[in-house]
């Protein structure tokens, strides 16, 4: 995802940034002090996903920075960016994407982004889940780091069960023992929300099928050592060594 950031207070520019770098990690920032500078820019480079504009900036404001931006690339998400709420009509009529208040606050940043008026499509990335020895995923030869370490079990259960469907009393067996009341019901849907926001930002989430009360893995989205075994693969075969998923007691080879 390509992302324009334009604000003319340095303090609001960089909180932005760091905000936007801690939700999409993988996003590509081009950012600017000036708005006509950023509109010189897009004049040579349109190929924008998302542009955060605030809108009280001398020379040109966000509003009618917006207007020549959406000219060039009318699917542009302009998100707008200020303290002031008066200029959320301008925004409506605009059909901008969002409106994000200022200071800035990292959960209507991402919120926004979730939900674009034009979404923006992007290439899977190579994911590779590891089951022999310890359990991991790999997004383009890099570990990724989990927000729970029980996201990571969840995710390690679901891909054992190699697209197969597993339910939440399923999932908390498997995660908690015997416990299963309303508390750890919700404990469920926080891990899962979770595990979904860490595999966002490394354009991974597509991995995951839900439906009502049914959680399982698209197999299809990533390559597993266990599923090439399963596959007769001479490399995934010479790799188990006998240790399988070994940081969980209920994995069973």
């Amino acid at each position: 995802m390509r992302i324009m950031i334009v604000d003319d207070e340095d303090h609001a520019l960089q909180n932005l940034i760091e905000c936007v770098k801690e939700i999409q990690p993988n996003a590509e920032l081009t950012t600017f002090l000036r708005s006509d500078e950023a509109l010189d820019f897009f004049k040579k480079d349109s190929a924008f996903d998302v542009a955060f504009l605030d809108i009280n900036m001398p020379v040109i404001n966000g509003i009618e920075l917006a207007k020549e931006l959406k000219k060039m690339q009318p699917k542009l998400n302009v998100i707008f960016c200020t303290a002031y709420s008066e200029y959320a009509v301008d925004a409506v009529r605009l059909h901008a994407s969002g409106y994000v208040n200022k200071p800035y606050d990292k959960e209507d940043i991402e919120k926004e982004l979730e939900n674009l008026l034009h979404p923006v499509e992007e290439e899977m990335p190579n994911v590779y889940v590891r089951c022999f020895g310890d359990f991991d995923m790999f997004v383009g030869g890099v570990a990724i780091t989990f927000l729970r370490a029980k996201c990571k079990e969840m995710l390690a259960y679901l891909v054992c069960k190699k697209g197969g469907v597993a339910n939440r009393k399923e999932l908390a067996a498997a995660l908690f023992g015997d416990e299963y009341d309303i508390k750890t019901q919700n404990y469920l849907v926080h891990i899962y929300s979770d595990l979904v926001k860490t595999l966002r930002k490394y354009n991974a989430e597509k991995i995951l099928i839900k439906g009502h009360n049914q959680y399982a893995v698209d197999t299809k989205q990533f390559s597993c050592d266990l599923y090439d075994y399963d596959a007769g693969k001479p490399d995934a075969i010479n790799a188990y060594k006998g240790d399988f998923v070994a940081q969980y007691e209920w994995a069973v080879f």
